[in-house]
């Protein structure tokens, strides 16, 4: 069974949805549902899933935006946007940005049965071709991640990421992300989290940049996903970090 996450300001387009897609009875399970873009990029952060179906006008954070995100963490997960009619020039930029497909509303069963039997028979596809190593090669563990750890230090945050860091050392990101983990015990997306977050603090201190500087320098295109990291890993915002430094 595949995970989906369903996105959507909502709660009764997401009921809906969530019935429709059982009633279909294919081979997906709706493991959760967010009420915005944020809200789902920090689930996604802590838990498994293998689609993301989002609406793309949402608070706090759309639809489109959680697919810039997402590309960052370098997920092995695929985005179906939803959409109305007069939002195309909006679905053109989702599928520049790498969804999968979308959705138009109101959405017809047909429609969306098409959908979601076509990703899953590519997932397939995928599984066959792609198969991922499951034992790591211990001749080249240790200097691997030391040209990655290389990698980000005399890489600019924003340009990083794991597909990017992977290619420095000519590996699969899948590959890459278990060899990180087994050699340093932490994934690679929380390694990053916790250098921007540092590179943040360091900028806090010693620059004026605005709020929205900062974050674009350290990785994030969103002021609130920063502002909402920052104060997860420092207990302070951005702002009350800058301001009681100088007290």
């Amino acid at each position: 069974m595949k995970r989906v996450l369903l996105v959507d300001d909502e709660r009764w387009v997401r009921k809906a949805l969530m019935w429709s897609i059982r009633k279909l009875n294919l081979s997906l399970q709706i493991v959760h549902e967010c009420a915005n873009g944020l809200e789902a990029l920090d689930w996604i952060k802590r838990n498994d899933v293998d689609l993301v179906l989002t609406d793309i006008r949402m608070p706090v954070m759309d639809g489109l935006t959680l697919v810039k995100e997402l590309n960052k963490l370098d997920r092995n997960l695929d985005c179906i946007v939803i959409s109305v009619h007069d939002e195309f020039q909006i679905v053109q930029q989702a599928i520049r940005s790498g969804v999968t497909d979308y959705l138009l509303k109101p959405i017809e069963e047909e429609d969306l049965k098409d959908c979601l039997e076509k990703w899953l028979n590519k997932q397939k596809e995928v599984g066959e071709e792609n198969k991922t190593p499951t034992i790591v090669d211990e001749a080249f563990p240790a200097s691997t991640i030391d040209q990655v750890l290389a990698y980000l230090e005399t890489t600019p945050l924003r340009q990083v990421s794991l597909t990017d860091a992977a290619k420095s050392v000519h590996l699969n990101p899948s590959y890459l992300s278990q060899l990180f983990k087994q050699q340093l015990n932490t994934k690679f997306v929380d390694y990053l989290t916790e250098l921007r977050i540092q590179e943040g603090k360091r900028l806090l201190l010693n620059t004026t940049l605005k709020m929205s500087e900062i974050a674009d320098r350290v990785g994030y295109s969103e002021v609130a996903y920063f502002s909402n990291n920052f104060k997860k890993m420092t207990g302070y915002s951005p702002s009350e970090f800058r301001k009681s430094t100088k007290k």
